[in-house]
């Protein structure tokens, strides 16, 4: 989630989206901060702060521990994300495709979408193998150090495609990820042409991912999805062919289920 400068604000009353701006400071990498950290964080006055955190506190929107007297997002937030994730076509859509895929290939299966810069999480199937103690739902990740971002990419509109690979901050996170802007768009170009895409240790040593994308009735990429695990269970030299098919059979049905009428389907 972005945080967003109070200030950028255009045609909003100013308390809202301070207001808004506050709740965005929550990120999984500071799920709990005190109200001078939000003051710093947004450039407001104490005060003012104060007095938001007590409204959105008194509707359930952030919540404060009574012994360390920190915030966090509270229980209104997880509403509201409820409402959102039953209600998204993307996800109900692809929800029991990926169960089924993810009991077949014994992997992970993630559903994303992009997210400005970013991907973020819609769905997430586990494998007994490998649980996680927290949930993807709602993460966001870096496009180009992830499959599915890599995919998303891949498949924007050329001229959008290149306009956001230069907004991008090409960050190393493994000593595989690709950090220049040259050998990513190469790669795109790959990507749209074989169907899928590859994060091999890329974004998480000791993890590879393969990705494709998801396409509406009008066969606009509309998300991805990706099997993801542990290099021990992924196994690419071995399973290479096997992982691309189950991958694009897997996007072809969620596809099919938007709408989109694939070449097999034509037949």
């Amino acid at each position: 989630m972005r945080t967003k400068s109070p200030t950028m604000a255009t045609g909003l009353t100013q308390s809202v989206s301070r207001a808004l701006s506050i709740l965005t400071c929550f990120t999984d990498e500071t799920p709990e901060l005190r109200m001078t950290d939000i003051s710093q964080r947004l450039d407001l006055t104490p005060s003012l702060v104060s007095r938001l955190l007590g409204t959105l506190e008194h509707d359930g929107f952030v919540e404060q521990d009574s012994a360390t007297g920190m915030y966090r997002l509270g229980r209104a937030i997880l509403t509201l994300s409820g409402v959102t994730l039953n209600h998204n076509q993307l996800r109900n859509a692809a929800l029991s495709e990926m169960q089924s895929a993810s009991q077949r290939v014994n992997l992970g299966v993630n559903l994303s979408v992009l997210d400005d810069d970013k991907i973020i999480y819609l769905a997430h199937i586990e494998t007994p193998d490998n649980p996680r103690p927290y949930t993807l739902i709602g993460k966001r990740n870096p496009l180009h150090a992830t499959a599915m971002g890599k995919t998303l990419l891949a498949h924007l509109p050329e001229a959008h495609r290149d306009k956001l690979v230069d907004r991008l901050n090409l960050i190393p996170y493994t000593v595989k990820t690709i950090t220049t802007r040259p050998v990513l768009l190469e790669q795109l170009d790959a990507i749209r042409q074989q169907g899928y895409a590859i994060e091999n240790e890329e974004l998480a040593l000791g993890r590879l991912c393969i990705a494709g994308p998801v396409r509406d009735k009008s066969a606009r990429v509309v998300g991805s999805i990706s099997f993801s695990g542990p290099l021990s269970q992924t196994r690419w030299e071995t399973r290479h062919a096997e992982l691309v098919e189950n991958i694009i059979e897997l996007c072809d049905r969620v596809s099919m289920r938007l709408g989109y009428i694939t070449a097999a389907g034509m037949m």
